[in-house]
Formats: C-alpha cells, sequence, structure tokens
C-alpha cells in the first residue's frame, strides 16, 4: 500500500494486489482443476458421491471455480472473481454444515469466504 500525494491510500493494482489475486488464482486453479480429474479413486469423487448431486455437480463445481480464479487474475473482473469465488464458498459452507452434516469441515471454506470478502471490501474502499 502507497500514499499519493493528495494523502490517498493506493492498493488498488498494486504489488499486494496483484500478489494476493495471484494466490488465490493459484489455489483455486489447483482445486477446480482437481475436481475436473476423471480418477475414479480421487477423493473429490468420493465426496460429490457423497453428497449426492451427482459427478455432473463435481464438473459444474471445478468449471466454476476456475472460471473466479481467471476472473480474478485480472483487474477489471477482480470483484466479478472475487464474487463468484465466494459463492462457491458459501455453497461449500452449505453443503457441508446441511447436507453432509460436518460443522467442522465448514471451517475452511469460511476462512476463505472471509478471506475474500476482505480483499473485496480493501479493493472497494481504495
Amino acid at each position: 500500500m502507497s500514499e499519493s500525494s493528495s494523502g490517498e491510500l493506493k492498493f488498488r493494482n498494486s504489488a499486494t494486489d496483484w500478489a494476493l489475486r495471484a494466490v488465490i488464482f493459484a489455489v483455486f486453479v489447483f482445486f477446480g482443476g482437481g475436481k475436473l480429474k476423471p480418477d475414479t479413486n480421487a477423493a473429490w469423487i468420493q465426496l460429490f458421491n457423497e453428497i449426492g448431486f451427482g459427478q455432473w455437480f463435481r464438473y459444474a463445481t471445478g468449471v466454476v471455480e476456475l472460471l473466479g480464479a481467471f476472473l480474478t487474475l485480472f483487474p477489471q473482473t477482480a470483484s466479478a472473481g472475487l464474487g463468484v469465488l465466494g459463492m462457491t464458498m458459501l455453497g461449500a459452507i452449505l453443503i457441508d454444515a446441511i447436507v453432509l452434516r460436518r460443522s467442522l469441515d465448514a471451517v475452511i471454506p469460511f476462512a476463505i469466504l472471509c478471506a475474500l470478502i476482505a480483499l473485496w471490501l480493501r479493493r472497494r474502499r481504495v
């Protein structure tokens, strides 16, 4: 974060902003891409079988995560990408808590959701 001559704080498109968006991109490309792998012994296939919506839901979730990751990478579409990824994490929280009845497993998606919201609010503020 740097200060301009008018005393206004700068964050958007700073090195810190780029680094945070790059980390989000890498994380969601890793997990979103993992959902698209056809390995029959993969943990994602077993998890989505437990959820009970079918494997199409795994593919849809993977595609949405990849879309959100790529949208977050570019400054002009970062807010939309953060929104898409935030809604994905909200869905993960609800599925963990309501469908799978594993409230403790919802902690990680909740933490990620909080981080996405914090970055979105920070980008809006400046």
